[in-house]
């Protein structure tokens, strides 16, 4: 018996070793966020609706008919009048922007939103590891990664990588590179830099499909610190559990839902299609599919496959197959349709709360139609669309600010993030919340106002005089128009 012992004693302690081995490794490849910091634009930017009614009357090739679909638009977007707008589109540059305008709108948003995180970490530049910057339609030659390592004076092994054209859902993208270096560098802290450059994108032309993108669109961006030191998972706010990237850009009609082209005159601009939403909710089943496995109960999984059997009539040769794909996040049986939104999984099973990209109005309803959201769960991304409009690939922090901000958030809750961007692309990350959180960020002069008991926009009551029949009759005068 001794014997036996002493032989199995180094295989045990061999097994014990390996295993201790495999689990501070995997401590070491968590990814955890420190803090966000969101940019809170200067006043002198905001777009209320007397000022953009001025940017609008400015592009003299607009005629009735476009004037009435601006105002459609606008009124329909869900979008308030607390907005900001660059400095170069206020100020009437936006046919003929610099590069020096350029780059002092996106110095300003990186920047500032970096001061202040350096400042809410107590964490300096020369300690950051990885960097990641994401600004989808400005990529200038050094990098922009190269003018903050600059400005920071951070060390010369920090990693740094430039993403652009990668739409509104890079954030999420910034923060894939970011957990797949952690795998391999242990004690790193990472920052990821998110946002927009609007300014020198400005459409001028008169292409409905195209003139959408200055209906919503806004300044606004976001920096946020990641680290996977087990020292510093006590400060964490959360922990990424589970991460899933979809391109869908292989099919034509998504490829070109949203693109940045020219028009008939020349003029550059980015135009969204009718079938953006479909194309969206198309790359969100297709992600959904991958991750419910992942973040749902397995009970929620079982009465799903039933559901789906008696709704499809699914013969018993093809139950196993789909069962199996059902569970590893693929659907084997391509005879059978299964909708995973509106079909009948329940996210709120595996799921507290969710943060949708504010796109658009429409891209929200249709996110929550099909995956049955309350307007509860719906109202922090209304908000951030409200409040701030679409802030491309900032946009999500805004949503995960106001839910902070409300106090939503407490310990061991998960969030869905969802977010959806040109090529065409779905990226979705779920969230652990590490602590209660209550801090009030970018909101704190206005979450007490918030939700507003309307959202209805007053260029509506305003400057609905311009759907009057008689107008078709007359030739309009934007020199004599009184603001």
């Amino acid at each position: 018996m001794n014997l036996l012992f002493l032989c199995l004693l180094p295989f045990l302690f061999y097994s014990f070793f390996s295993l201790l081995k495999v689990i501070l490794q995997r401590r070491g490849q968590s990814c955890y966020m420190l803090a966000y910091e969101c940019f809170m634009p200067p006043e002198d930017t905001k777009l209320n609706t007397d000022s953009a009614v001025k940017i609008v009357l400015r592009n003299r090739k607009l005629r009735l008919e476009e004037l009435r679909f601006l105002l459609k638009t606008i009124v329909s977007s869900g979008i308030g009048e607390n907005t900001y707008c660059p400095r170069t589109v206020l100020e009437g540059k936006e046919e003929c922007p610099s590069l020096k305008d350029t780059y002092e709108e996106i110095d300003e948003i990186m920047f500032d939103t970096l001061d202040n995180l350096f400042k809410r970490t107590g964490i300096s530049p020369s300690e950051i590891d990885i960097l990641v910057v994401n600004v989808s339609l400005f990529s200038p030659a050094p990098s922009l990664t190269a003018r903050i390592i600059n400005r920071y004076k951070m060390r010369e092994n920090v990693k740094a990588f430039n993403l652009t054209g990668m739409g509104c859902s890079a954030s999420v993208v910034g923060i894939d590179v970011v957990q797949q270096l952690f795998k391999t560098y242990e004690n790193s802290v990472g920052i990821v830099v998110s946002t927009e450059d609007l300014g020198a994108h400005w459409y001028c032309g008169t292409d409905k499909k195209m003139m959408l993108s200055n209906c919503l669109f806004r300044s606004g961006g976001c920096s946020m610190m990641f680290t996977n030191k087990p020292s510093l998972k006590g400060r964490a706010i959360l922990k990424l559990k589970h991460m899933e990237r979809t391109q869908y850009g292989a099919d034509d009609e998504a490829y070109n839902c949203c693109m940045q082209v020219e028009d008939e005159l020349g003029y550059s601009g980015f135009r969204l299609t009718k079938s953006l939403v479909k194309s969206a909710a198309q790359a969100l089943t297709v992600n959904l599919q991958a991750m419910a496995p992942k973040i749902l109960p397995v009970w929620e999984m079982v009465r799903f496959f039933f559901a789906s059997v008696r709704y499809s009539g699914m013969k018993k040769r093809e139950m196993l197959p789909f069962l199996t794909g059902l569970f590893l996040g693929e659907n084997k049986t391509k005879k059978t349709k299964v909708n995973l939104l509106g079909g009948g999984l329940n996210f709120k099973t595996g799921i507290e709360h969710f943060c949708v990209h504010p796109g658009g109005r429409a891209v929200i309803d249709g996110v929550g139609k099909g995956l049955r959201l309350s307007e509860y769960d719906l109202e922090p991304a209304r908000m951030a669309l409200h409040r701030w409009g679409n802030t491309s690939a900032g946009g999500l922090w805004y949503v995960l600010g106001y839910m902070e901000a409300k106090k939503r958030l407490k310990k061991g809750d998960r969030i869905l993030m969802i977010s959806l961007g040109a090529g065409f692309k779905c990226n979705n990350c779920v969230w652990e919340v590490m602590r209660d959180l209550s801090h009030t960020n970018v909101w704190k002069d206005c979450i007490e106002s918030y939700p507003p008991e309307n959202i209805i926009n007053p260029f509506k009551e305003k400057y609905n005089w311009i759907n009057e029949e008689y107008l078709s009759f007359v030739r309009l005068d934007f020199n004599r128009m009184v603001l």
